[in-house]
């Protein structure tokens, strides 16, 4: 791995700087390409300052004109203006996933899209045994994935609670972590900077840069995987809460569960709606050879009716839940993250039933959504921690390195990057 670069010191007044460029570049995000003056018109900016702007993040990698795009027709008037666009072709973040069963690594564009994905199993690693091989393991990861681009940062996010600022997993039971610090750890073994988040507010940040357009105002995120965990986000951004906790909806009572919880109680949502009761309850009625999500999936697509039932009960629970949610927050957009839901638009019609019964509001079951992205949800959650950083503060995000002539696949951008 070659030495790290050294991180570029912004000079008094280029905080100002960094908003403007912030402002330029989510602009560009969200209509590129986009002419320049537009640009000035969405963002107030004047059009000297928004011309500064691309040039800089032009320079950086983060922006790149389209002069194929120029109107040259007949019609044209004046000095034809070059669109400009997010340059998806330089540069990349990495995302880390940090599941119970298994982990999964990306490497992820500036607009998010997903270029290389890997799932690992942990092999029911837990505490420092999953810690010392995800330690291990992260180089090679980096290592292994095609050239041609630079990396400018890593997202690592799991379950639990999570302290972005410190880079800590405070908390997180199914893995046995308590007050890990995660971002430490991760950049010692990659060279990269680290963003670490919750996975639930990760998904948020990925739902406003990339998503459906009333994230922006307003959302809940619920994650219903081995762990439940839920975000909340106004007016794009995404609420962190004291002590690093958005809020625990894992322990809301579910009536009709006796199904024990690891607080001592019995009927948490936590495992009421856990990816581990269902596989465990799959394999207990003979459905499954074992507790295992590729198992139960095969089983649903088989058209299993006892495998259908269990599912339904799930999606009935998980309504429950987001109905109380929406009553609480009463948020423009609730965004579901669950395996059924995405895999069979019939078991989001379940969730989206159960939520209009019970939600004393009665909002439109129109207002929520399954996670769009599928089997890439986790991996694009885990590069939006990187990239949310890089949105916000692009010129701290990065180093102001030239880029030499005819540099066309590996710029020196940001402290640490990581070509690989």
């Amino acid at each position: 791995m070659p030495d790290p670069l050294p991180r570029h010191t912004l000079r008094i007044g280029d905080d100002r700087r960094d908003v403007n460029a912030a402002a330029v570049l989510r602009t560009v995000l969200d209509h590129g390409p986009i002419a320049r003056s537009r640009v000035a018109a969405l963002t107030g900016l004047s059009a000297s300052a928004v011309s500064r702007q691309v040039v800089d993040l032009s320079r950086l990698g983060l922006l790149h004109e389209r002069p194929e795009l120029t109107g040259t027709g007949a019609g044209a008037v004046g000095r034809p203006q070059l669109p400009v666009d997010v340059d998806t072709r330089r540069l990349a973040v990495a995302g880390l996933h940090i599941g119970v069963p298994y982990t999964t690594f990306a490497l992820l564009d500036l607009r998010g899209n997903v270029l290389h994905r890997q799932e690992s199993s942990n092999r029911g690693r837990k505490g420092n045994t999953l810690l010392r091989s995800l330690l291990e393991r992260l180089p090679r990861l980096l290592a292994a994935v095609p050239g041609g681009r630079t990396v400018v940062g890593l997202g690592a996010v799991s379950g639990g609670t999570v302290d972005p600022d410190l880079g800590l997993v405070v908390r997180h039971d199914p893995l046995e972590w308590r007050d890990v610090p995660l971002g430490e750890l991760l950049g010692r073994a990659c060279g990269l900077p680290v963003q670490v988040d919750n996975h639930a507010r990760a998904l948020t940040q990925a739902e406003i840069l990339f998503g459906h357009p009333a994230a922006r105002r307003s959302m809940v995120q619920l994650f219903v995987g081995h762990v439940v965990d839920a975000a909340l986000a106004v007016a794009g951004v995404v609420h962190l809460g004291p002590a690093s906790a958005t809020g625990d909806v894992a322990h809301l009572p579910v009536p009709d569960s006796d199904a024990l919880c690891h607080c001592g109680r019995v009927g948490c949502l936590a495992v009421a709606a856990s990816d581990t009761t269902l596989f465990e309850a799959a394999a207990a009625a003979g459905i499954t050879p074992r507790a295992d999500r590729a198992e139960l999936i095969a089983a649903v697509r088989a058209g299993d009716p006892r495998a259908d039932r269990l599912v339904r009960r799930r999606a009935a629970i998980v309504g429950r839940a987001l109905a109380l949610l929406a009553d609480v927050v009463n948020p423009d957009l609730l965004v579901l993250t669950e395996t059924f839901a995405v895999l069979d638009p019939a078991y989001l019609d379940v969730v989206r039933t159960e939520f209009a019964l019970r939600s004393h509001l009665r909002r439109d079951a129109d207002l929520l959504v399954a996670q769009r992205r599928g089997a890439d949800a986790l991996a694009v959650a885990a590069g939006a921690a990187a990239l949310g950083a890089l949105y916000a503060r692009p010129l701290q995000a990065t180093a102001a390195a030239p880029v030499p002539a005819g540099a066309t696949a590996t710029l020196a951008l940001a402290a640490h990057a990581r070509p690989l």
